[in-house]
């Protein structure tokens, strides 16, 4: 694969920050690129009672009542364990795919959009940025 610029823990915090400041967006999470545990969470409730929304602690194994959203009840997220996971293997699938296609190439950047949301979705060299908001208007 291609080299990624490597960003300092400072600029990555800096970029979610400003990017979490924007219109719409209802959390954030930063995960680890070697095993998509999250590092930092925002807007997102955790599954685990004892967990710190700013450990650098792999995501709890736990499961969370159906009740876990993001503190707003109509848009059907889950716990942040559960956006984590499934990011993770979306990037995972979607890097396969790009490997089979273009052997030197890599994911850039990533965009899902449902009904309700959308999920932005930014790896670098260390961590994966995952940004989820308002589905725009079509």
């Amino acid at each position: 694969m291609g080299a990624v610029a490597e960003k300092s823990p400072e600029e990555t915090l800096a970029h979610l920050v400003r990017l979490s400041q924007k219109p719409g967006v209802q959390s954030t999470l930063i995960l680890s690129r070697d095993n998509g545990a999250i590092v930092r969470t925002t807007g997102l409730i955790s599954n685990s009672s004892s967990a710190n929304p700013n450990s650098t602690l792999p995501a709890s194994n736990e499961t969370a009542p159906d009740s876990y959203t993001n503190g707003k009840k109509d848009t059907g997220m889950n716990s942040a364990e559960d956006v984590a996971s499934k990011v993770w293997a979306f990037l995972t699938a979607a890097g396969n795919l790009v490997e089979g296609l273009y052997e030197e190439d890599e994911v850039k950047l990533l965009r899902l959009r449902t009904k309700k949301n959308e999920l932005v979705i930014i790896p670098d060299c260390k961590f994966i940025h995952v940004l989820v908001h308002d589905t725009p208007p079509a």
